[in-house]
């Protein structure tokens, strides 16, 4: 009985090997927020009146980064850039955020994307949620319906509306997330409640087209629920829904795979809706703050946190998966404005400027990163950009990345794993804005290479009220330090011309070069 039981053991070991974590390949989950503020955060903002539970316990069993910045001020090109580890300014795009059935995409055919470089590598990987990097989509006759040229019909909606009848949903996107490194994809053109084509896409196809026009009439009616287009919306696709129905896409791939191939490492990016306007919370999760209906759906999109996080401890997999959460820009005006006013709650605090801004509150975000099997509980103040995740990747199984991909991303590896690592550390970060208005970070100085915000207008409006007198009116541009002046509100132009024509070279030389990384 000792020899069987040792001949089992023989057989068994070999599996037991192969099943066994392993750091150099961990599972990776991304799961990005739209538009959530800084100071939405319990753990970033003390003073939060929804701190949601779920983000602040990932806070305290992972690394929680106090200096992450978006790469833009607004979802398109921070979604480009956290996909490639490239500033999407070098592509000559300017055109601020898709809409619609906006295209073609963003990512270049021959372009390293993260779920591409991460499939070489034997991962699987899936997408689920908001695309909004372009897609292409045909009409009847294969025309790309970017190259049509259609007149508006009187609604407001400029040409979408428009574009969108002129479709064939039964031919496929050519250019969507299954051709830039994705295995599977489940979710939206842009932003799912918001821009004109209300139906959702499964891999290449729009398994259920939309067939009748929004009734916005029968929408929920409160000052964060403004921002729905009127557009063609399918059957069945509900509004209050969509995050939920995403929840339930990547929790069925997530059970499916492990189950399937229970030893390949997986890659989801899980990109949310919330908390884009509009706030429209499923029924459960209305009235469930104090903070009103945004408050309520800042509670869904933590609750949706809590439920991946959940799935991979069912599956078994929770050791060994590296989790990041962020957002992709600061938080809205709309939100902003409401939210300080209706119930005392600051999002983007305690930074200057909101979503489209170059000043902190634009682009200074959460990021909280869990790996149990090989990062302790951390708060580190190094500063990252969210292009850094491709560098970061690459640097796990000790991948070298091409010349030509990852122009701006650097590893934050050994800031998570206290291992030291040889690759470069980041010696400055840059900033664009929904203008493609630029900055540049370095240490405690930052210099941005315009006037204003960049973005938002602060001279007349609703936001006139948040302006702050420029202490140097007659600079081309503003430098501040942030270690003395995190708030960004005495310009040292003038007064530090060295430091100014240091980082305006070094910003230069960035934009001939075509990189930030060396």
């Amino acid at each position: 009985m000792n020899r069987l039981l040792l001949l089992s053991l023989c057989w068994l070991l070999p599996a037991l090997a192969v099943a066994a974590p392993d750091p150099r390949r961990p599972n990776i989950v991304v799961i990005l927020a739209d538009d959530l503020g800084y100071g939405d955060v319990g753990c970033y903002n003390p003073e939060s009146k929804i701190p949601p539970p779920n983000l602040d316990r990932l806070a305290k069993a992972g690394a929680r980064f106090t200096d992450a910045h978006s790469p833009s001020t607004v979802c398109t090109p921070s979604r480009y850039s956290l996909l490639t580890g490239r500033m999407s300014f070098r592509t000559g795009y300017r055109g601020g955020v898709f809409a619609g059935v906006g295209g073609p995409s963003l990512i270049e055919a021959d372009r390293l994307t993260l779920p591409g470089m991460l499939k070489k590598q034997g991962y699987a990987t899936a997408a689920v949620g908001k695309w909004h990097v372009g897609l292409t989509f045909q009409t009847k006759d294969g025309t790309p319906i970017h190259q049509v040229k259609v007149p508006s019909e009187g609604l407001g909606a400029g040409n979408e509306l428009a574009r969108i009848r002129l479709l064939d949903f039964n031919r496929p996107i050519t250019d969507g997330p299954v051709h830039r490194g994705f295995d599977y994809f489940f979710g939206t053109a842009c932003c799912p409640t918001t821009d004109w084509l209300y139906a959702y896409i499964e891999n290449d196809r729009v398994p259920i087209p939309p067939t009748t026009l929004l009734d916005t009439s029968k929408l929920p009616k409160h000052p964060y629920a403004n921002d729905c287009r009127r557009g063609l919306v399918a059957p069945g696709f509900e509004h209050d829904q969509v995050d939920l129905v995403f929840l339930e896409k990547s929790q069925a791939w997530l059970t499916d795979h492990v189950k399937r191939a229970p030893n390949q490492p997986f890659f989801l990016y899980h990109a949310m809706q919330a908390a884009h306007l509009p706030s429209f919370a499923a029924p459960r999760f209305q009235g469930s703050t104090k903070a009103g209906p945004h408050g309520d759906f800042i509670a869904e999109l933590d609750f949706i946190v809590g439920e991946l996080l959940a799935t991979l401890d069912k599956l078994g997999v929770a050791e060994n998966t590296l989790v990041i959460f962020s957002s992709d820009n600061g938080p809205e005006t709309t939100t902003v404005l409401h939210m300080r006013a209706d119930h005392g709650h600051d999002p983007a605090r305690p930074w200057r400027g909101m979503k489209r801004d170059n000043w902190e509150g634009g682009h200074r975000v959460p990021l909280l990163v869990r790996w149990p099997l090989a990062a302790k509980p951390s708060v580190i103040d190094q500063t990252v950009c969210l292009t850094d995740l491709l560098a970061t990747c690459a640097a796990l199984s000790d991948t070298a990345l091409p010349r030509n991909a990852g122009e701006d991303s650097f590893s934050f590896l050994s800031s998570l794993t206290g291992v030291a690592d040889q690759r470069p550390q980041r010696p400055f970060t840059l900033h664009q804005t929904i203008k493609s208005e630029l900055s540049i970070r370095r240490g405690e100085w930052k210099y941005l290479d315009h006037r204003g915000s960049g973005g938002n207008s602060y001279e007349k409006g609703a936001l006139a009220t948040f302006a702050l007198p420029d202490t140097a009116p007659t600079a081309p541009g503003q430098l501040y330090n942030l270690k003395t002046d995190p708030g960004e509100r005495t310009n040292l132009y003038l007064e530090r011309p060295e430091i100014v024509k240091e980082l305006k070279a070094l910003l230069d030389e960035s934009k001939t070069s075509g990189r930030s990384a060396p």
